[in-house]
């Protein structure tokens, strides 16, 4: 049954949640998915940007109608304003934005707008209740605060992405999904929204700043605090149980010797076979008819990988080359034990729960075929972002509209070259 048609879902009918929320932000490249994720949650963020434009658009593949994807997707459901804030009169428009903002989003190396005379002690002479983020890549503090970086820099130095060789001996990154570049936005966009709700408790303003790659070693907590816990001795901190107190590596990398947690063939594919718990493995054997299995080796209740069970390994790997990836995957379902589809960033688009769940905002309204937000509210609509805009698309929409300006001073901007060349 798809979503739309769950009776047990009510019908989205209240405004978006951020409804109301204006946003001010000052991006260069991925961190401006700060103001895309409020974005997509429905509050106004007009992206002031200068006068050639973030050059984003033009920035890493692929490019899709002159335009890159990363730009389709991070400007989607923006409004774009030119503004050369080397001058004075387009840094007074700034601060009328700033007026009658919620918050102002920084997306650059730290203390940028604070050059201009733009920076959160001067915002808050305007709007004492103005939040101001910024989000770089090492943050405003230690030793690495300036250096100049992108993405990958911050999975590397988190430890989530380590080199590997080719056939020829040289070291390369292999293939891996970016962390720190889509995490970081993700808690700036967390902290905006804290920041707003004591504004608006309080009248007090907030300044919060995000390093993305702090955001890099936040997500990945778990393996760094393990080897952390492991510095204390043996009579402190210990493995599983089911391990007999091992202490096995963090994460994957303990795991290669697993067995009833493990990647097995299928006919077609590959699974994911997860039956550490007692009960999901005893529901295993019942549904394939290898209670043999589960008498022979019961393991522990809870946390148990049958580590280095050979013999096991070699039956579940003539087990699960009797059905198709999808066949499992279902069947897993009706016998209650965990297994799990292995997609590859191609597949995804393919698999079922994807098509139920997520789906493809499609290029012919959004410029890129792109994946919205995962957060659904299910008794308020959010919005259908707009297309990502050019430079300077909105700039007498937004100084009319949001700032009243009539059409004299929108050209006596224009003249000063406010608003850049040729605008």
């Amino acid at each position: 049954m798809s979503a739309a048609a769950d009776p047990a879902r009510p019908t989205p009918s209240g405004a978006a949640p951020l409804a109301g929320v204006r946003v001010i932000e000052v991006s260069l490249l991925g961190p401006g998915a700060v103001g895309t994720h409020l974005a997509d949650l429905g509050a106004e963020v007009i992206k002031v940007e200068p006068p050639a434009g973030d050059y984003i658009r033009q920035m890493t593949w692929p490019i899709i109608e002159g335009s890159s994807l990363l730009h389709w997707h991070i400007h989607r459901g923006k409004r774009s304003l030119t503004l050369d804030l080397r001058t004075e009169e387009a840094q007074e428009v700034f601060r009328d934005l700033v007026r009658g903002a919620d918050a102002v989003i920084e997306a650059m190396r730290p203390g940028a707008l604070a050059r201009r005379g733009l920076g959160y002690e001067d915002l808050l002479e305007i709007n004492p209740s103005i939040v101001f983020c910024t989000i770089s890549g090492y943050g405003m503090t230690g030793p690495y605060a300036h250096l100049p970086s992108h993405g990958i820099a911050y999975d590397t130095w988190a430890g989530i992405v380590n080199p590997t060789y080719n056939d020829e001996g040289f070291p390369y990154l292999p293939e891996h999904a970016s962390i720190g570049i889509h995490a970081g936005p993700l808690f700036g966009s967390l902290g905006v929204l804290a920041g707003i709700v004591k504004a608006r408790a309080t009248g007090e303003g907030s300044f919060l700043e995000i390093a993305q790659s702090d955001a890099a070693a936040a997500m990945d907590w778990l393996r760094s605090e393990t080897w952390k816990a492991y510095e204390r001795p043996q009579s402190e901190v210990t493995g599983n149980r089911s391990d007999d107190y091992e202490r096995r590596a963090p994460g994957t990398a303990g795991m290669e010797e697993g067995v009833r947690y493990q990647v097995y063939e299928s006919s077609d594919g590959f699974v994911l076979f997860m039956a550490s718990e007692q009960e999901f493995w005893k529901n295993f054997c019942q549904g394939v008819d290898r209670m043999d299995l589960f008498e022979r080796w019961p393991g522990s209740q809870y946390g148990d990988h049958a580590k280095g069970n050979t013999e096991l390994r070699k039956e579940l790997v003539e087990i699960f080359r009797t059905k198709t990836s999808a066949e499992w995957v279902e069947w897993s379902g009706t016998v209650n034990t965990t297994i799990a589809p292995i997609n590859t960033p191609k597949t995804l688009a393919d698999d079922p729960q994807f098509h139920d769940r997520l789906g493809f905002m499609p290029h012919e309204t959004h410029g890129a075929d792109m994946i919205g937000t995962p957060l659904k509210f299910l008794d308020a609509e959010l919005p259908d972002p707009s297309i990502a805009p050019t430079a300077g698309e909105h700039n007498d929409e937004v100084l009319a509209e949001v700032l009243g300006y009539d059409e004299a001073r929108i050209a006596a901007l224009r003249e000063a070259g406010a608003l850049g060349e040729g605008r």
